[in-house]
């Protein structure tokens, strides 16, 4: 069965179909959800919230564009909606701070390391750094899908960029010491 044809038969909500598709992407978005989410537990939660949604919505995909693209706006969506529920940017810190450059040494850092370190960020740094550098997005962008406006998105990107720079400086601080 090629993906249209999957699509078509999730809109009539063919449950085999939805498995099918849900086998095919879950992998994909899984990885999203948990860049997004506080911990793992979390994530499996948020994927199928965002499954019950994509199935739920599955007719207002129009064929145009990536089909991928519209189930990962559909799942990011998803997990912002609960962090906004939450109320997690209400804390507003209009002092935008100067751009911070992280000196990331390959060699001692492993990428298990950085991703655990974003994670570990407080949720409405780790939203907008995720959105910004991760997945591109503007600070207009996410400005919109946050529900704050733009100088704050600004202000906790900095903020997290200073927060991960810190981590890493600490890290790399304890880990020469052990090695001298």
């Amino acid at each position: 069965m090629s993906l249209d044809q999957l699509i078509e038969s999730c809109k009539i909500n063919d449950t085999k179909a939805q498995s099918e598709l849900y086998k095919l992407f879950s992998s994909k978005l899984f990885a999203v959800c948990l860049k997004y989410s506080r911990n793992y537990a979390e994530a499996e939660d948020n994927l199928q919230d965002a499954f019950l949604i994509i199935f739920k919505k599955i007719d207002q995909y129009k064929s145009k564009g990536s089909f991928e693209g519209w189930l990962k706006r559909v799942t990011i969506n998803t997990v912002l909606q609960q962090y906004r529920n939450e109320k997690v940017f209400e804390i507003v810190n209009e002092n935008i701070i100067d751009e911070v450059e992280i000196d990331i040494d390959e060699d001692t850092l492993s990428i298990d390391y950085l991703l655990r370190i974003i994670q570990e960020l407080p949720d409405r740094y780790r939203l907008v750094f995720n959105l910004y550098v991760l997945d591109g997005y503007s600070h207009k962008d996410i400005a919109s899908m946050l529900g704050i406006n733009i100088g704050t998105s600004k202000s906790n990107l900095a903020r997290a960029r200073q927060i991960l720079k810190q981590t890493i400086e600490d890290y790399k601080t304890t880990h020469s010491l052990q090695s001298l």
